[in-house]
């Protein structure tokens, strides 16, 4: 069993960055792959990016182009998210969310239901 915790949101102007972080308060995040979600107010919970496991296969929605870059920490069991460039449109409550063990995603990635954990989810807000 793994619980996560994200960190790291916050107000940021636009063209600014900020860096999420998601972490196990429970359990561990090695053998899991994980993925990035966010939901605007009013709007789905959509999926923004994934790395696997390994850190090997990595995935972004086509809609980030290039601002967003996912990376694994395995000495500190993080997988974190820099994200650059923000603008308004990026205002988002953000979840992490993790895959079960050993349970590899293709470009199946953003299907929610292939997530078996999630965190509670960190507000981040652009301002114009």
């Amino acid at each position: 069993q793994v619980q996560l915790v994200e960190s790291g949101g916050g107000l940021v102007q636009s063209g600014g960055s900020l860096r999420l972080s998601c972490v196990a308060s429970v359990g561990t995040l090695d053998y899991r792959g994980i993925g990035w979600f966010r939901q605007a107010p009013g709007k789905e919970r959509e999926g923004i990016s994934y790395i696997s496991r390994t850190g090997i296969t990595i995935h972004y929605a086509d809609s980030l182009k290039g601002r967003f870059t996912v990376s694994r920490d395995g000495a500190n069991n993080t997988v974190n998210l820099q994200m650059n460039s923000l603008q308004p449109q990026d205002t988002a409550v953000y979840y992490c969310a993790a895959t079960n063990p050993w349970t590899a995603l293709g470009s199946n990635w953003p299907r929610k239901d292939l997530y078996g954990a999630w965190g509670p989810g960190i507000q981040v807000t652009v301002s114009s």
